[in-house]
């Protein structure tokens, strides 16, 4: 079986796994207070430009997520998402169980706008019931988005200065940010991201790290009592230089530019595998529904052929079959081999 249904399904790239193994019996303080997490977050704040930005390291995205909203936001308030966004759809009521409401609008290709975000703050606010009402506390967005496609510079500009305007946190759940960042459609900067943010994340998991995403808070609220809320959310790792290294090991050191970067590389690598995926599909009269800007695809199969691919390659099925077509979803990763899309498109 030859998987593209997700990007998380290898084990970790060279480098990761060179430098776990050239510290593996090295012993550190526990918990993230180690010298290569603190290292690995000195190199963050560098590529960012964000010398006073904190940095913490979680295991994965979901507990990134619940972690980051649950120290926002005060017991009556609420998040602002897009209705197929991560936070609604794909984490079981996990940021409900962790006490706050998911607030979703309605999206276009899986983003939201700063209008929207104004008029759900307005409304909210002239409400004669507002006090019975959840709160609109904050905005999570993802980037790219569940569908791969991407915010502009000019629309999380827009998105930043709603927020301000409003009182509301923007929250950007970076899982796939490499992918963004390498992406040749994209227009934005892991400065840009600090600057706009009040916090964001960089996701390991799914470019190259066994597992890991690295959040920076750049809103100093956030800060006071933030490793608390992290213990308290079961997101504080013992072995936490496990983390530290990892990001050390895909971003480097010193001054070298993001670009030349293995965290850019692999990722820039998914993301060509992905186009290269595309332009055949085109080739047989397969459009992507959403395009191809990242390393995730969208698409329909009639349902015979997806019946037949299905046997050999692991695709998502993204809901039940219309009109004879099934939709699906296709995902490179930083380790898809070149002969698994020649074996793809062979049996297409």
């Amino acid at each position: 079986m030859i998987r593209f249904a997700c990007d998380y399904g290898e084990g970790a790239a060279a480098a990761v796994l060179a430098l776990l193994e050239r510290t593996n019996l090295e012993q550190t303080p526990g918990y993230g207070e180690d010298a290569y997490c603190a290292a690995a977050a000195q190199r963050i704040r560098a590529l960012c430009r964000a010398p006073r930005a904190d940095v913490h390291f979680f295991v994965g995205a979901t507990q990134a997520n619940l972690t980051v909203i649950a120290a926002a936001l005060r017991p009556w308030q609420g998040v602002l998402c897009a209705e197929s966004g991560h936070i609604n759809v794909h984490e079981v009521g996990a940021v409900e169980a962790a006490g706050h409401k998911c607030l979703p609008l309605p999206q276009k290709d899986g983003k939201l706008t700063a209008a929207q975000v104004a008029e759900a703050a307005a409304a909210w606010r002239g409400s004669d019931s507002r006090e019975h009402e959840v709160q609109p506390g904050m905005v999570y967005l993802s980037n790219p988005t569940e569908y791969g496609t991407l915010y502009t510079k000019a629309e999380l500009t827009a998105l930043h200065a709603v927020c301000r305007q409003n009182g509301l946190y923007l929250f950007l759940d970076g899982a796939r940010l490499a992918c963004a960042l390498a992406s040749p459609a994209n227009d934005l900067t892991l400065p840009d991201y600090a600057a706009l943010c009040d916090a964001f994340y960089l996701g390991g998991t799914k470019c190259g790290a066994l597992f890991g995403e690295a959040l920076v808070l750049t809103n100093e609220a956030l800060r006071p009592g933030f490793r608390s809320v992290l213990k308290q959310r079961g997101g504080m790792l013992a072995k936490g230089r496990l983390l530290g290294l990892q990001f050390l090991a895909l971003l480097g050191e010193g001054d070298v530019p993001l670009r030349d970067t293995p965290y850019y590389l692999l990722a820039q690598k998914a993301d060509a595998q992905a186009a290269r995926i595309a332009a055949a599909l085109a080739a047989r009269g397969i459009a992507c529904t959403f395009g191809a800007a990242t390393n995730q695809l969208f698409f329909s199969l009639p349902g015979d052929v997806y019946t037949a691919i299905s046997r050999d390659f692991a695709l998502t099925r993204m809901g039940p079959e219309q009109g004879g077509l099934v939709p699906v979803r296709l995902c490179t990763s930083w380790a898809t081999r070149d002969e698994d899309i020649d074996a793809l498109l062979a049996a297409l």
